[in-house]
């Protein structure tokens, strides 16, 4: 009898163990990434926003002067050119990128020839680094190299297309090259979305005659809302972070004429000792990041409840 009692004591032990195992492995295993998480990411977040607030030259100092960097940032006449440039290279790229990728999405939910092929085309840009398509798009915008030298051979004596040597639109070459790399992804995105539309949905408008145009426009699309959502935010989160593309293409010049807010980091905390000021510029990136990401977070936890 004793002994029993003695097996389901060790059973109802073993079963315990196993139940607490069970529940513990999972967290146990993620304990390392989460703990890396908390000290490489959140960890040096809150390590900058401190360095902002201090008088930091090319080592940290912790002598308190509240604001001041920033004070200093907004007087920068650099900074202001690298947000200015922001704003504009940020607004061309995402609309272009979006009106590229939803036209390219559309041809290619036609089921037209060659759709594998086409695709595979539109999307290589997408496998190659930023460094390499600025440095390709660097030979191809140089005036004495690409485009303008092979006009003019050509017989068009008087083409011109010196963007990257014109300070008012050297920016626009950022562009040119930022839609040419990222167009193919956002095409994969609605394409993926387009495939998810319900097919009786079109042939129910096509019915009623409502010309393809007018189908996509006024009811595939509006379906898209999420896509569209996280193409935007990729696509912001892209720019606002870009500096391998400038570096490569135009290294923020002619002078600083195409500077962003990433270079002008890199420029005064590496190059130029000026940690706090860097810091500062750094913590405005992640206030521009946070802009965008939390009012999306917001409105799809809202919409869920």
């Amino acid at each position: 009898m004793a002994t029993a009692i003695d097996a389901v004591r060790a059973s109802a032990r073993d079963t315990g163990f196993r139940d607490t195992l069970q529940r513990w492995l999972p967290k146990l295993v993620l304990a390392p990434t989460a703990l890396c998480a908390l000290v490489f990411i959140y960890g040096y977040i809150g390590w900058t926003a401190l360095l902002s607030m201090t008088n930091s030259k090319m080592l940290p100092s912790y002598t308190f002067v509240g604001f001041d960097q920033y004070v200093r940032l907004f007087e920068n006449e650099r900074w202001l050119v690298a947000a200015k440039n922001l704003v504009l290279f940020g607004g061309l790229f995402i609309g272009v990128c979006l009106l590229v990728g939803v036209l390219l999405a559309v041809l290619l939910d036609q089921k037209i020839r060659s759709e594998g092929a086409l695709r595979a085309i539109y999307l290589y840009p997408m496998a190659l680094s930023f460094i390499v398509t600025g440095t390709a798009w660097k030979w191809i915008l140089d005036p004495g190299l690409g485009l303008q030298k092979l006009g003019q051979e050509l017989g068009w004596s008087s083409f011109r297309f010196d963007w990257i040597t014109d300070p008012d639109r050297a920016v626009y070459t950022l562009v040119i090259a930022a839609v040419w790399q990222s167009s193919g992804f956002v095409m994969a995105l609605f394409l993926a979305g387009l495939r998810g539309v319900d097919p009786s949905i079109v042939k129910a408008a096509q019915l009623d005659g409502a010309s393809l145009p007018r189908i996509y426009w006024r009811i595939v699309l509006p379906c898209l809302r999420p896509v569209v959502f996280s193409a935007v935010m990729i696509l912001s989160h892209i720019a606002i972070k870009s500096f391998d593309l400038v570096m490569a293409l135009t290294g923020g010049g002619p002078g600083y004429s195409s500077d962003l807010p990433a270079t002008f980091m890199y420029a005064h905390t590496f190059t130029r000792g000026q940690m706090g000021l860097g810091s500062a510029s750094a913590m405005l990136m992640l206030g521009a990041v946070l802009a965008i990401i939390v009012p999306y977070l917001y409105s799809e936890l809202r919409g869920k409840r």
